[in-house]
């Protein structure tokens, strides 16, 4: 064997000890093997009086543990606790709550596909069914968006009656107290599909079922406290609100000002220890008409009454609406929504120390409960809702697009609006999947923090530009509002969901990423961990950091050996598990998880504790790992739904689009890596070849966008959850059975338009004209003249704009339901 034949055999045996992880002691026989070998051979002569005591300077510290801690691992440990940045008891709560999920296998690079399909499919039971069926469809044929907003200010109070009498707020609680005990699914399913009916309905629903009173009670209350408050929830005896953010503190809610001072007091006439509240929280849903508080506040107990720490930390408590001291602000007017949302304030408000959530133990935990309970909003309420957005947009644009025409011609079928159209179906696409892939770890019990963050984030992102992409089809028809405007509301509504538990612009740069790299590297967190315990235990700490870096050490060799493999070859000779057609991305997605896994590395060794201020680096590195992510679930959700050729071309583009992302993202990280040549170093890693991926192409597009203007399977399965209305006199049912009719009167409308291409009918003729002319040259029948004059007189209703007289009251309510609040209240 020659010399380099030998050497390139060499350096395949090195980059297989890497990728596969071996040993030290592997690592050192290995390269000695290799150094004997080349000599024998003659390949390297004298230059082995150099490389045999080099082998065994560096050999001989790295296998013996002493003289690796004094030369190595205790010289980098001591820089190590130098850099590691400050972090604050929130910020260590926050990283501690809740667990990670499929998140982690995509952060170290070795996604396993076949654990991905054989989850299991999120479902509904047959009494969850039963109810979106029957209760929930009653409950949306109540609405009237345009009243709830512009007339009364609120939902009707048929509308609040039935939604205590179901048990609607009561979903997420045992039926041992009362509640529904329905499912995740369940859930997100009932508030998409108020959401497709009305916005100010569905967040007056979906705020009792997620963060507030019952969530935390379930999961930290007493029994007491449970059996007391729960059924009352579970029935709307009692409507909570949940009372966090402040004029001082908006996401960062270790900032907020609100106190509590532990003292004895007077409560219904007898002294008890308890806590003197002083707060101002504004922003909070249903305030207006709670009876019962959620408070979320800093704890202090000056007089050691608790023990001897005298700053206990946040802190929540339950408390009635109408006990003394606290006051009930004036109502918010969140961007034209008329869910209830005010201020609440209170100022030396005495409570008993067994009002905190969980009893006086739980005091100073709040924010590690807020922490993990924030699953049920990030990861069910929230997505929810931008799936309704995407879902209704989906149906209704669609329907619009193939009978609005211009120029005798449907406009769904101009390629501007076929841009436009495909990217509803698309985004809709990644929008359910997601929704259903994050409900998965809520129903295993698993609080996936970095997961529905990533689901709150892109899912409003992606839900705004569908309801935008809507808006600009539907052009004057969307601008328009007025009872017959089914896409105004949505639009408006989107800062709001973007907004709420936190602006997305922090979610991105600061969450997604700030955590997940933290919670989903198997060694960096365990490091901190180490390094925070120095301190108490120099000795073991030491001695546990050298184990654990030796691990990291091979994790970042193993990664680097991967990525550079998977990279040359762009995936194309990675071991595959799925379906063939989704081979191809099952390969690129495996290859660009392995360059997040030591782009990440790399990125946390050299910035170090900067990584976190620096928020535009961090965010890219979550888009990355947020769009691996959601392709995830594109190809789970294809598999569930069987894997037809429908769903195969809009899964399709779907995966071009977040491939495409996520190249963006790297070339964006690398091209502003504060360290410029290292960040062209990992662009050479991970892209040797350069760019790979492209937006899905114009002819796919045009493909699922002609796919919504019929009534395809694909359209059912997107949209089947919105709430369409049965008659025509309601605006989506207008559009819906005009929609049909078009469909049934295509035919019809061929044979007209065929016969004016072939000038046998004049093109100048109105359409009443050109049916007549139709008949009378027996290209159409009687029964189908009728049918298409009825239908191009429901065409005009759906194209109609609503108008009011010039003295309508337009921006104010011509009734105030005032006296309505003080009654539920009561």
């Amino acid at each position: 064997m020659g010399g380099w034949s030998l050497l390139v055999v060499i350096v395949g045996l090195v980059w297989g000890a890497a990728y596969y992880r071996l040993p030290i002691w592997a690592w050192t026989s290995l390269f000695a093997g290799s150094l004997l070998l080349l000599q024998l051979i003659g390949a390297i002569g004298w230059s082995a009086l150099i490389l045999w005591p080099l082998l065994l300077i560096v050999a001989i510290p790295l296998n013996f543990t002493q003289l690796r801690r004094t030369y190595l691992t205790d010289k980098l440990f001591s820089w190590f606790r130098q850099v590691l940045p400050g972090m604050s008891d929130t910020e260590k709560e926050a990283i501690e709550a809740g667990d990670v999920w499929w998140e982690k296998e995509l952060f170290q690079g070795r996604p396993d596909w076949q654990q991905l399909i054989s989850m299991p499919k999120p479902t509904l039971s047959a009494e969850e069914q039963a109810f979106l069926d029957n209760q929930v469809e009653t409950f949306c044929g109540m609405l009237n968006d345009w009243k709830i907003v512009h007339k009364y200010s609120d939902l009707p109070d048929e509308a609040w009656e039935y939604l205590r009498q179901e048990k609607f707020f009561g979903m997420i609680i045992p039926k041992q107290y009362g509640g529904l005990e329905f499912s995740p699914q369940a859930h997100s399913a009932v508030i998409m599909k108020i959401g497709t009916r009305s916005i100010s309905a569905a967040v007056t629903t979906m705020v009792p079922n997620s963060l507030g009173p019952a969530e935390l009670l379930l999961h930290y209350g007493t029994e007491e406290q449970k059996n007391y408050y729960l059924p009352r929830l579970a029935t709307g005896q009692d409507i909570p609100c949940f009372a966090l953010t402040g004029p001082e503190a908006g996401s960062d809610a270790g900032a907020i000002p609100d106190n509590g001072i532990v003292c004895k007091g007077i409560h219904e006439g007898k002294e008890v220890l308890g806590i003197s509240l002083t707060f101002d929280k504004r922003y909070i849903t249903l305030a207006p008409v709670a009876t019962v508080m959620g408070l979320a506040f800093k704890l202090y107990d000056p007089e050691g009454l608790l023990g001897e720490k005298t700053d206990l930390g946040i802190t929540v408590c339950l408390m009635p609406t109408n006990h003394p001291g606290i006051q009930i602000g004036n109502r918010h007017f969140p961007l034209n929504m008329a869910f209830m949302n005010g201020p609440i304030r209170g100022k030396n408000v005495f409570i008993p120390i067994d009002w905190i959530i969980g009893g006086a133990s739980m005091a100073g935990k709040g924010w590690r409960m807020l922490m993990e309970c924030l699953s049920a909003g990030r990861g069910i309420s929230l997505p929810a809702l931008s799936t309704a957005t995407g879902a209704f947009a989906y149906r209704m644009t669609g329907a619009y697009a193939a009978i609005r025409q211009q120029f005798n011609v449907a406009i769904g079928h101009f390629e501007g609006v076929e841009e436009s159209l495909a990217r509803i179906a698309g985004l809709t696409y990644l929008l359910e999947s997601t929704r259903l892939f994050t409900l998965i770890p809520i129903k295993q019990n698993i609080r996936a923090a970095v997961a529905t963050a990533m689901a709150k984030y892109h899912m409003t992102e992606m839900s705004r530009i569908v309801i935008n992409d809507a808006m600009d089809i539907h052009g004057g028809r969307g601008i328009m509002l007025g009872p017959h405007n089914y896409l105004g509301r949505g639009y408006q509504s989107m800062p709001v969901s973007i907004t709420v538990e936190g602006a997305n612009i922090l979610t991105r740069s600061l969450m997604i990423f700030g955590q997940g790299a933290i919670r989903c590297h198997p060694y960096v967190y365990e490091e901190m961990k180490i390094a925070m315990s120095y301190n108490s235990d120099p000795q073991g700490a030491t001695a546990r950091f050298d184990e654990i870096c030796l691990k990291h050490a091979g994790y970042i060799a193993s990664n680097f050996a991967r990525s550079l493999w998977l990279s040359l070859t762009r995936g194309m000779f990675h071991r595959t598990k799925l379906a063939p057609e989704c081979k191809y991305f099952e390969k690129k997605l495996s290859w660009l998880s392995a360059g997040l896994a030591i782009t990440s590395d790399v990125a946390m060794f050299t910035l170090g504790g900067d990584l976190k201020r620096k928020e535009k680096l961090s965010a890219r590195l979550g888009d990355i790992l947020s769009n691996l992510q959601m392709a995830s679930a594109v190809i789970k959700y294809y598999y569930d739904e069987g894997r037809s050729a429908e769903d195969w071309l809009v899964a399709k583009w779907s995966l071009q689009l977040c491939c495409y992302k996520i190249q963006e993202a790297f070339y964006g990280f690398f091209d502003n890596f504060s360290y410029p040549m290292i960040g062209k170093a990992l662009k050479l890693i991970v892209f040797p070849w350069g760019r790979a991926f492209s937006l899905p192409s114009d002819k796919l597009g045009s493909k699922i966008a002609k796919m919504m203007l019929e009534p395809t399977e694909i359209r059912q399965k997107l949209t089947h959850t919105c709430y369409v209305g049965k008659h025509d006199k309601d605006p989506t049912g207008m559009i819906e059975i005009g929609f049909m009719r078009y469909i049934s009167n295509k035919p019809a409308m061929d044979k007209i338009n065929h016969a004016v291409k072939r000038k046998e009918i004049a093109k100048r003729l109105s359409f009443e004209e050109k049916c007549q002319k139709a008949l009378e040259l027996n290209i159409i029948s009687q029964e189908e003249n009728q049918n298409l004059l009825e239908f191009e007189t429901l065409r005009k209703r759906v194209i109609a704009v609503d108008d009011f007289a010039p003295d309508y009251p337009l921006g104010t309510q011509t009734q105030c339901k005032t006296d309505k609040i003080q009654i539920t209240k009561k």
